[in-house]
């Protein structure tokens, strides 16, 4: 403050024809002591009498200081309800920007409303979502600690401990939070504190040997050379810490050079800093208390030199609170020198007038301080702003060690701009960073590890929502990013993969030509369809053979080409299901079946009736003949074609791509459209067949020349085991082996009906024509009848 006075009085142009003067009182960190030195400055009374001044001119401008918050607040309630200035080069608590309060308060050092924030920053900046805090007793550290709980909670980050530092020595409460800390998880631990106060506990912490923690401080303590000592290397090595921001003022150290008792003997501290760094002693004149406070035997004499000391006293290059000091009393000057210019008629005061630069009032300075706005010689600019703040900015240091490794430096790594667009007001342009035990990564201070791709959080019960477990997302459903809160479900053509982390495209199933399985069958299909062309070729070739006719080789022929079209239509199931193909397959099988069948059983009745005919006194003559035969085959399958008909009218079928059934596959199949006509279709189906089973079985043992009785008897026995045994198949298959259960069932019932029928008949006309004749045929027929008979 002294340096900075000489300096503004040296300048001609800041305040011309005027000289800044002072007067010093030490708080001594207490209330009563910091309120009582300013009664004294107000009333200028040793024993001062409140609301009464005895001073003469000139007029006190301002009050500078104090340092610690608890006691600006006192100093401040006092001089704000005379709105006499205030300026405070350290007290940071954030309450004292509340004007209401504090109307006449301003500062050159950031709130900590600023400060918990960039703390908040740094923290998340690093990725560490499970802190620890301590806070001291003091409104410094409460209102810090509780603003910064606040921005950390808005950004996700977890608290495992908030603690509070006791102000006087507490065992006790420094075992507890010794405990706390060594039972916890966190890696790094925020300090809202001074340094008096957190001395003690960290004390304890060393001798506990309590390490790879991130101590993060407040700048109550981020420079405090208390702590730089050897037992605290090991467990405070890599600490950060938010300390003012620094500032060089060029000619400061040369003001310190020239220091000397006999410069200002009336000023007791040159005197006792004299003693300290030369370890000797003033002579009697000084008086026994400077005596009985040094032991050295050395008389100072007033010739030592302090050029050539190499102490931390003359390193220039942390002066954070003096720079606030500097700008604190530059900002007197600047709203001293604003009040002297002031031009009658024009000032801001009644009716423009102007405040007196010799007798002015406290609140016309008060004015003026509050609108200031000046580049100080560093080039750095000075205001302040509505609340009485100045722009926040801080420097954020590295606990390192020295070259000697016997002590700790303060090393710029970042620095931290309010002014700056947000999310980017750390800026880190300085040194790297080293961690506690020389790691070069930044520890993890978490509860929980980050759930990575494929995974959804979990909150634990009763546990913070930082501490959670990582679960695999379900089948069908991914999650893309890390810590997400939920899986999301793929898309319907879409599934996820085995890491759940991205949704692949289904494959499409279908029963296709390329694959075996469809292979086979459509193989299969065409070489049963081609046995009973051979057939039909072989009964026209032998058409004359008396046993083609013998079975009605009409309606042998109809159904030998039934039986090719019932196999060939197996192949419309395969390949990819279209919307024609949908609605021709299934109604083609049902109507070409239908037919057969109706085929089947036409050829029993005509052999009953037939046999029935031959009756003496029957008249069933007169329906045996060919127009039976095709009337019970064209109703059987017109039936048949209605139903059909009804079903494709309505609700036909039409292909679909199934992504319900499966979960991994599309299932490119047909959709029935109606289930109801689907079995209305297999079920007349079924009828037909029962019918011709049951008569066939009826007349096998009708004498005839060639009764066909037993072999329908068998091929129908055949047919309907095969179509019973298809509908608990068909219902409990899904996708590409559904189709294929109902083709096996068309071939293999094809298949049933052509051997049963028409495998005896080739095997006479082509392997035993002798019994292809007219004569056998009867006398076969002669036999069996005396059998029945008999």
């Amino acid at each position: 403050m002294i340096f900075t006075i000489e300096e503004i009085n040296q300048n001609s142009t800041l305040l011309p024809n005027q000289r800044l003067g002072f007067s010093i009182y030490d708080s001594c960190d207490t209330s009563m002591k910091a309120l009582k030195s300013t009664m004294m400055l107000l009333t200028g009374q040793k024993y001062p009498i409140p609301n009464y001044s005895c001073k003469s001119n000139p007029p006190m401008a301002a009050v500078l200081g104090d340092d610690k918050s608890r006691v600006s607040i006192s100093v401040a309630r006092l001089l704000g309800i005379q709105k006499f200035p205030q300026i405070s080069y350290a007290s940071s608590v954030k309450v004292l920007s509340d004007k209401i309060q504090f109307p006449s308060f301003l500062r050159t050092t950031p709130s900590d409303d600023f400060q918990s924030y960039g703390l908040a920053r740094l923290v998340i900046h690093y990725g560490w979502t499970w802190v620890g805090i301590l806070a001291d007793a003091s409104d410094y550290g409460q209102q810090g600690a509780y603003i910064l709980v606040e921005q950390l909670e808005k950004k996700g980050v977890c608290i495992d401990f908030l603690t509070t530092i006791p102000t006087e020595y507490s065992e006790s409460r420094i075992h507890y939070i010794v405990q706390v800390i060594k039972k916890s998880t966190v890696n790094a631990i925020i300090v809202f504190s001074s340094d008096v106060s957190f001395y003690p506990v960290m004390t304890e912490i060393a001798k506990n040997n309590v390490t790879g923690k991130v101590w993060i401080s407040s700048d109550g303590w981020s420079v405090a050379f208390i702590f730089n000592k050897m037992e605290f290397l090991k467990t405070m090595h890599g600490s950060l810490g938010f300390s003012m921001r620094r500032g060089d003022m060029p000619m400061f150290k040369n003001f310190l050079m020239k220091l000397h008792p006999s410069k200002t003997p009336e000023d007791v501290f040159i005197h006792r800093f004299w003693e300290i760094i030369f370890n000797c002693h003033w002579p009697s004149l000084r008086g026994n208390q400077t005596e009985s406070d040094n032991d050295a035997t050395t008389l100072c004499t007033g010739s030592e030199q302090l050029e050539g000391l190499n102490i931390t006293f003359f390193d220039m290059t942390h002066l954070r609170a003096a720079y606030n000091v500097y700008n604190a009393v530059y900002a007197v000057a600047h709203g001293l020198h604003d009040l002297s210019s002031c031009k009658p008629g024009k000032g801001p005061f009644t009716n423009g007038s102007c405040a007196d630069i010799k007798g002015f009032k406290s609140w016309q300075v008060l004015y003026y301080l509050k609108n200031i706005r000046f580049t100080n010689n560093m080039g750095e600019e000075v205001f302040f702003n509505e609340n009485g703040d100045p722009p926040a900015k801080y420097d954020i240091l590295n606990w390192k060690l020295s070259d000697e490794g016997d002590s700790m430096k303060y090393v710029n790594v970042a620095r931290f701009d309010s002014n700056a667009h947000p999310g980017q007001e750390l800026i880190f342009d300085g040194e790297p960073i080293e961690w506690n035990g020389g790691v070069l990564n930044p520890p993890q201070s978490v509860c929980s590890k980050s759930c990575p791709a494929g995974y959804r959080k979990a909150a634990q019960t009763g546990r913070p929502s930082c501490c959670f477990d990582c679960i695999l997302c379900s089948e069908g459903e991914i999650s893309n990013t890390t810590d997400s809160l939920e899986c999301i479900n793929c898309p319907d053509d879409y599934w996820s993969n085995e890491s759940r982390d991205q949704c692949i495209k289904k494959n499409i199933e279908l029963l296709s030509y390329e694959e075996p399985l469809g292979a086979i069958l459509a193989g299969a299909a065409v070489t049963t369809a081609i046995i009973p062309a051979i057939i039909l070729y072989v009964f026209i070739l032998f058409r004359h053979t008396p046993i083609v006719k013998a079975n009605n080789r009409e309606l042998s022929y109809l159904l030998l080409v039934a039986l090719v079209l019932c196999v060939l239509c197996s192949l419309v199931f395969i390949g990819q299901p279209r919307a024609l193909t949908c609605m021709l397959r299934q109604a083609a099988f049902g109507i070409i079946f239908a037919f057969g069948i109706s085929c089947v059983l036409a050829k029993t009745l005509i052999v009953v009736l037939a046999f029935n005919a031959t009756k003496p006194n029957k008249t069933l003559k007169q329906w045996v003949g060919p127009q039976l035969s095709k009337f019970i085959v064209a109703t059987g399958t017109l039936i048949q074609v209605v139903i059909c008909a009804i079903w494709l009218s309505t609700y036909p079928p039409f292909p679909v791509k199934n992504t319900k059934t499966t979960t991994n596959k599309i299932i490119f199949e047909c959709n029935e459209g109606s289930a109801t006509a689907f079995w209305c279709m297999l079920g007349y189906m079924g009828v037909l067949a029962l019918v011709s089973f049951v008569v066939a079985f009826l007349s096998r043992k009708l004498p005839d020349s060639f009764n066909e009785a037993k072999f329908i008897t068998f091929s129908m026995l055949v047919f309907v085991s095969v179509w019973l045994s298809f509908i608990p198949a068909y219902l409990s298959t899904r996708g590409k082996y559904m189709v294929a259960v109902e083709v096996f069932a068309i071939v293999t019932s094809s298949a049933g009906l052509m051997s049963c029928i028409f495998f005896p008949k080739c095997y006479i006309i082509l392997l035993r024509p002798d019994r292809n004749t007219r004569d056998y045929l009867m006398k076969r027929g002669e036999y069996s009848h005396k059998k029945e008979k008999h």
